[in-house]
This record gives structure tokens, sequence and C-alpha cells, in this order.
């Protein structure tokens, strides 16, 4: 029974929140929601080839040299692999266990190593720096109001002249909403709001086809290269 004062050191070394340590989460029926989703076939629901954010980032940032890479929500790790293959130092977590065996799978059937671990993105927060932050389709899960909070861990923990490169999903009246829940889409070019002191690289919006849940629909994204500078403010 650790002293209260010392719990959120441990939280930080376990890479959990206090509330987890303690028992208790908050999205906890997230879980068995996305390894149904990830466990109800082997086949790769995404297919094997990587998004044009991966091929983007390769000329933007290629290995020329050690870089680290964190994927935020790897899914079923087929951009995280690919990294990997190409060079990268590659961390990637995920809050499903099965997206996170299918990546372990697919790592090594690649004979590539990814550093995986299981965290929810809402509660996680990084600890080390990395020379590229990487997330396809995953921010939408963050509520408005901790959206300032947890982009300022994100570029805390960024190295200079490193890049933070997101596919984030966006609200688009012409398109039907999203039927999960807890889900929060972002409004049209809001993500450069909280780069605004960045180099951005590059910036685009378009429109994508998906069939999760279960029946074909569209997506609207933004897509985002930011690069930080020298002498940036990491605060927001």
């Amino acid at each position: 029974m650790p002293e209260i004062t010392i719990l959120p050191k441990i939280a930080e070394i376990l890479k959990v929140s206090v509330d987890k340590l303690l028992g208790y989460n908050a999205y906890q029926d997230d879980e068995p929601y996305y390894d149904k989703i990830f466990g109800s076939t082997d086949e790769y629901l995404w297919g094997l080839k990587p998004t044009p954010l991966c091929l983007k980032l390769l000329s933007l940032l290629p290995p020329e040299r050690h870089l680290k890479v964190l994927v935020i929500g790897c899914g079923e790790g087929k951009d995280a692999v690919f990294l990997a293959r190409c060079g990268y130092d590659v961390s990637a977590f995920d809050i499903s266990e099965k997206g996170i065996e299918k990546t372990n799978h697919l790592a090594e059937n690649a004979r590539v190593h990814v550093n995986t671990f299981k965290a929810d993105i809402r509660d996680y927060r990084l600890n080390q720096s990395y020379d590229i932050l990487y997330s396809v389709g995953v921010l939408h899960y963050i509520k408005p109001e901790l959206r300032g909070e947890i982009i300022s861990n994100y570029r805390d923990h960024t190295d200079d002249k490193g890049i933070n490169a997101f596919d984030i999903l966006v609200d688009k009246p012409f398109l039907a909403p999203l039927l999960e829940k807890e889900t929060f889409l972002w409004r049209s070019g809001e993500l450069l709001t909280y780069y605004h002191d960045w180099f951005i690289e590059d910036f685009s919006e378009y429109i994508c086809d998906c069939k999760l849940p279960g029946f074909p629909h569209e997506h609207a994204m933004n897509r985002m290269f930011a690069r930080k500078r020298n002498g940036n403010p990491a605060k927001i």
C-alpha cells in the first residue's frame, strides 16, 4: 500500500493513469469492442498496404539516421510494421489486445521489431521524446476539452526538427455521423491551431471510404505534417 504521494510516479513508470492503477478504467467498454472487431478474422481489415501518410513521411524525414517513431493507436499494425521495415525505430500502442497481437504477428513475419504496448490515447501521456509522432484515424476519441493538454504533451515530447504526422476525422454536414460512441469529430482545420508556431510541411483535406463497422461509408479527413523547430515553446 504505497503512500498516495508516490502514486503518480508509479503510474508513470507503468505507463498507466492513476485511475487505472487503482482499478478504475472509464473506457473499459471500448476494449472488448475493438477486440471483437480485430479478432473477428485472421485477415487484416484494412489490408497491408501502407497509408499515404507513411509514404509522405518517408520523403519528409527519411531514416538516414536513427529515428524514433511512436505510432499512436496502431490498430492491426500495418503502418507500424511498414515503418519498421523502412528502418525506423518504432514503438506503437493501442487499446486493443487483439490489435497488438496482430501487430506483433505481422512484425514477426516481416522479421522486424516493433515495441508494442497497451494504452488508451485518452489517459496515456508520453514520458520520453520521439523524432516522429504518427497517428491515423484515432484522435477523434479525444474530448475537445482534453485536446490542448494531450497535444501539448505530444509537442513537449517531439525532438527538435521532428514531425507530428496525423490523419484525423473531421465533421462535415454532408456525411453521416459516426455510429461509434465517445467520438468527437474535429472541425476542419482545427488541428492547425495547435501547431500555429510549428512549420507546416503539408496540410490537406480528403474523403476516404471505410467498411467498418460492417457497412460502406465515408469519412472526411484532415492530413497534417508539422515540424518542430529549434526554440519553439513547448506549451500551447
